[in-house]
């Protein structure tokens, strides 16, 4: 485990928040924190992006953990209060991996008056 001080050694002399942030994988683990992304300390509360509710809940439930493991970490206790918030991933899916979408028939109509009265009178329509 490294200790705060060759963080912030690395670190340049960087503020509190780069500090927290970089504390974060050290005080919660490799895989906890490929789940997760520290994203800004607010006074003294950090918050973290989760990847959906369930971790957030998780996360929420160790959170005095974390907050002593954090105090380890930075050898004081800069984080006092944690935030999880429910973030959509930035690695998301591309464009290339999304469906195809269906040809429509009314794109071959040129007149956007027309094609949109096609539209609609196809949405009701029985069907």
């Amino acid at each position: 485990m490294e200790r705060a001080s060759r963080v912030v050694g690395k670190l340049g002399g960087a503020g509190e928040e780069k500090l927290a942030q970089a504390a974060w994988p050290l005080a919660v683990g490799r895989r906890l924190a490929s789940r997760t992304r520290p994203v800004h300390l607010a006074g003294t509360r950090l918050i973290i992006n989760v990847e959906d509710a369930v971790w957030q809940s998780q996360l929420f439930t160790l959170r005095e953990q974390i907050l002593n493991r954090l105090e380890h970490v930075l050898g004081r206790r800069l984080v006092t209060a944690l935030e999880f918030r429910v973030a959509i991933p930035r690695a998301g899916v591309s464009r290339e991996e999304l469906p195809a979408r269906a040809p429509d028939e009314a794109d071959g109509i040129t007149d956007p008056v027309l094609r949109s009265l096609y539209r609609a009178s196809r949405k009701r329509a029985p069907g």
